[in-house]
Formats: structure tokens, sequence, C-alpha cells
């Protein structure tokens, strides 16, 4: 349904990462008023690398941290530059960068700079500025015209102001809130324990006795990288059924055992797991993942997380009895997040402006029951409910607001970025086939290239 006159708001975008920046670009592209705050110096959210972790709390236990990028210093890309983009902005490779298909992190920095400064949303920002409170002006009055009042502190002067916006869209990412296993002897164990979320370099884990907990993509590449100077390195898993490629990395180190589970930890410094067997560690490193956390949001209950699930939000975006005035971006995981997110922010542009209906809250929260009832069925856990994986699902999402569909290139060429990584765990970044080599020639012929001239992406570098 299309409205005749459409409205001009004015919104609050809390974080300048990937779902902030297009968010706040969409937004002024339908004709909002946008205001961007960003306790960082710098746009990139998460990809904003911070080696100074030595303030942060080891576990990552507070509500507000003071260190938000989760970044390594090692780490790279685990999905193929060509299939980040939004989709009027190529990530490509570009002279005296790093041009590899699975670039390091700080190569993704520098393409949201890019975007950053080519539409001009820098000027929308305040930086070095945190949002501390986030409420409904006037709770008596709440629903979707409810308007909200944002307080935020400057992190250099402290100079705290109060603001009244339309509208605020949280985009705050979901690689920061720390996520803990609940083992017991967890605090009486003395020495070293962190979450992945600090972990930078690996060179204070020289000649020590490392256990890893989690076998995710984190986990394995903190383990590889720490068989290079550790004198053990122990990873435990929730299965022994491991992928091929973890397989091969520990057949062929000798110092890299794998385990089950953590059944307890002791004092002095053993680390016992369900099977029984035990190890006397220096150091644990938990990469167990991360929750949604909004410490500044202030719903009176109306939108919670529990256990990662947070809701009620229609198509992981909305909450129904306070949509469209609140919304949120960059929620799902699992999936080919920029143009994810592009969607999200065109969506909520169009219903803040009235272009777009949404169905009613009654219809939305049937709509979410059913959705939730579905996942129960299916066997996934409360704490998956965002991992999406499904690109027919985000093609739907797409036609809500006119977004472009995921082209099958971008489809493909995600899939054999995961299946080689489940082969090839120490080599996919570097590797590609005969596959691969066709679906990048039909990436670098599509309009998503092409609109802007470029005849041969992989020339743009020389």
């Amino acid at each position: 349904m299309v409205s005749e006159r459409l409205e001009s708001k004015s919104v609050c975008v809390i974080g300048a990462g990937p779902s902030g920046l297009v968010a706040a670009r969409e937004l002024r592209k339908e004709g909002h008023s946008v205001v961007v705050l960003e306790q960082n110096h710098e746009v990139g959210g998460t990809w904003l690398y911070n080696p100074n972790i030595e303030e942060e709390e080891a576990l990552g236990k507070g509500s507000f941290l003071k260190v938000h990028s989760s970044l390594y210093a090692s780490l790279r890309l685990v999905s193929p530059r060509e299939t980040m983009g939004y989709s009027d902005f190529p990530f490509m490779a570009r002279k005296g960068r790093d041009g590899r298909r699975f670039p390091g992190h700080h190569e993704l920095l520098l393409y949201l700079k890019d975007f950053a400064d080519h539409f001009r949303v820098r000027e929308l920002i305040r930086f070095n500025t945190r949002v501390d409170h986030v409420g409904m002006v006037d709770f008596a009055k709440f629903g979707k015209n409810c308007r909200w009042v944002v307080r935020s502190r400057g992190r250099k002067d402290e100079k705290v102001s109060e603001e009244v916006f339309d509208a605020v869209v949280v985009a705050t990412g979901h690689y920061s809130q720390p996520r803990l296993p609940k083992i017991t002897g967890m605090d009486r164990w003395r020495r070293k324990q962190i979450h992945s979320h600090i972990y930078r370099i690996p060179d204070a884990y020289r000649n020590q006795v490392v256990v890893i907990v989690g076998g995710s993509l984190s986990g394995q590449d903190i383990c590889v990288e720490l068989l290079n100077v550790a004198k053990e390195v122990h990873l435990s898993t929730k299965t022994l059924e491991i992928t091929e490629g973890l397989s091969k990395v520990i057949s062929k180190n000798k110092n890299c055992h794998l385990h089950l589970q953590i059944e307890s930890l002791h004092e002095d410094g053993r680390v016992v797991f369900v099977d029984g067997t035990w190890v006397i560690a220096d150091s644990i490193i938990y990469c167990t993942g991360y929750s949604y956390s909004f410490p500044f949001l202030d719903t009176e209950g109306i939108v919670v997380v529990d256990d990662d699930r947070v809701g009620p939000l229609y198509e992981h975006t909305f909450p129904p009895s306070l949509a469209p005035s609140l919304t949120f971006v960059g929620i799902p995981r699992k999936i080919i997040g920029f143009p994810f997110f592009e969607c999200q922010a065109m969506w909520i542009a169009q219903a803040l402006s009235g272009r777009r209906q949404l169905p009613s809250s009654e219809d939305m929260m049937e709509a979410i029951k059913e959705f939730y009832h579905s996942r129960d069925v299916a066997g996934i856990p409360k704490h998956n409910t965002h991992d999406i994986a499904n690109s027919v699902y985000c093609n739907w999402y797409a036609d809500q607001c006119g977004c472009p569909h995921l082209e099958e290139w971008r489809t493909v060429l995600t899939i054999s970025s995961v299946r080689k990584q489940i082969t090839h765990l120490e080599t996919f970044r570097d590797e590609w086939n005969d596959e691969d080599e066709h679906y990048l020639q039909l990436a670098y012929s599509s309009p998503h290239y092409t609109q802007h001239g470029i005849e041969d992406p992989q020339q743009e570098m020389q």
C-alpha cells in the first residue's frame, strides 16, 4: 500500500557500523532528518579494530563495554569480497590496498569509510558519543507514533545531552557482548581466562598450555594461530564429530588436542573434561559467541532479550506495538549481511514515511508466533532464533520494500566459501575452483559492477 503524502521524521540511528551507515543513507534518501550517534571516533562498528583492550574486563561481563570491536589482528574475512558489497556500491579491490578476495579486516573498514564518504553519511554522524538511555517520551501514549528521548554522553568531555526524536533505529551490531558458558569452578579458577572478544595477538600465549572453548570459526582460527607459539592447544567442543578441515589441522600438529566440553575447573589449574580426562592449563580462551545487548534501551519490558532472542520482532526488525517508531537493523546472523541490512534500512525508511504500510500490530504478533512455532518444530534452539541462512527468505524480504534480490552469483560464491572452509580450513581463503571462476565472471558482468562503468574489477587495483 502506498500513501500519497510522504512524511518526514526526525530519526536517531544508534551506531555507525555496516547496518547504521546504510540505515542513515536510506533514511535520508527517503526524506527523513537523520542523526547518527557513534561511540567511537570513526565509522566501522565492529570493523574498527581496537588493540587497546587493557581496561576491558577479561570476560566482558559489564553491561557497558569499554571496547566495542571483537577483531583479532590476523582476522581475514570468511566470505569473498564480491558477495559483501551493498547493492549499488561494490566492494572492489583498489590500488595500494589489500587486494585479496578474502582480505584482512582493515580492508573492509576502508570500504565502509569509502561508503560513508561517497554517500555523505559522515556529515550525519556525531562521533565519540555514547548513548546512555533511550526511552519513550510518554509511556501512556506508546504505540507506532510515540516519540523517544535519547540521552547521550560525550566520551571526551562527558557532556550529557538529551534530545527527542520521532523514531530510533538501533544498529549496534551483535559481535560485542560476550556469551559465556556456565562451568563449575569458573569463578574460582585463578589463572588467565578471557573471552575472544579481547583476544588480539598470539604472543601472550607463547610456551603456554591453552584451552580454547568453542569450535566455531573464531575458535578454529585462534587455535590454528596459537599452534605456532603455544606449548599445547586443547580445543574443547560440543562434539568430536569435527570438520575435515579441522581434522587435518589436528592430525598434522602434535601440540593440538581435541576434547569434549569442560566439566569443571579447579584452583590448581586443572581443566577437567566430561569424559574424565584433564589438563593443567595456563590460559582459557572462550570462543563461545556473542549475545544481543541493548543496555541503553528502555521499552518498559515490551522488547526483551531472552536467551539471545530479541523480541517480539516482526521479520527481525519491527516490534509490533512500537514500530515503526522503534526498529532494529543488523539483528539477523548467518546471512549475506550487507545486502540484507540495506533491505531492512529501506523498509524502515519507507514505513516511517508512509510509503509502505506495516501489517497491524495483531497481524505482526500472529506472524511472530507462527515463526517461533516453526523454529520450535524444526528443533532450532531459542538462541538461534535470528540465524537465517535462507536466500529465499532474503528475497521475500526484499520484495517487501522493492529492494533487489540476492544475485545467484552472490549466493553461490558464499556457499562455495562455506564448503571449502569445512574441507580446507587453513587454505580456503586463497583457493578457488573453475565453478568459482565462472560465477566471478558473472558477478563482474552484472549490474552490481557495470552500473559504475567498471569493465574489469580485477584491474581496478593495478
